[in-house]
């Protein structure tokens, strides 16, 4: 016999923080998911967007302004650095430090990462017309703005 499925209890269900922690893990999937279908991760996106929008960096500047782990940054460049999306050099100013910049190829790849990220987007605020969505953007940026202001 089939165990029937479980019902989240009330007092979880009407908490806020839950309620971000289980959406939130259902964005993660989807976006992953997506990416996955053009051999991607959001790491690769992240940093390319990153890149278009601020230029040249250094490794461990890119890993502080995507929030991503300076050894999962290293990882990803590889893979970057490896299809031609990125380019590393040796920063003239100090050798020991490399600079990342991005490429042709690198410009097209974040293009091409922008649709499934976008049906993403759409699959995961489906049931939300268009000025809820805004509105649930707004009120997630104020939150976020908010909780980075105090660290």
């Amino acid at each position: 016999m089939e165990n029937p499925p479980e019902e989240t209890p009330a007092a979880w269900k009407s908490q806020p923080s839950w309620l971000l922690t289980q959406t939130a893990n259902h964005a993660h999937r989807l976006v992953a998911d997506g990416f996955s279908t053009v051999h991607a991760r959001g790491y690769h996106y992240r940093l390319l967007a990153t890149l278009e929008e601020f230029g040249p960096s250094s490794q461990a500047g890119l890993s502080r302004r995507t929030g991503i782990h300076v050894s999962d940054t290293v990882g990803a460049l590889n893979e970057l650095a490896a299809d031609g999306s990125v380019e590393r050099t040796t920063d003239p100013t100090d050798r020991r430090r490399n600079v990342i910049s991005l490429t042709t190829t690198g410009k097209r790849r974040l293009r091409r990462l922008e649709k499934p990220l976008a049906e993403s987007q759409d699959e995961l605020l489906a049931p939300l017309s268009g000025e809820e969505r805004e509105r649930l953007t707004e009120l997630l940026s104020k939150l976020l703005t908010h909780h980075d202001g105090q660290r």
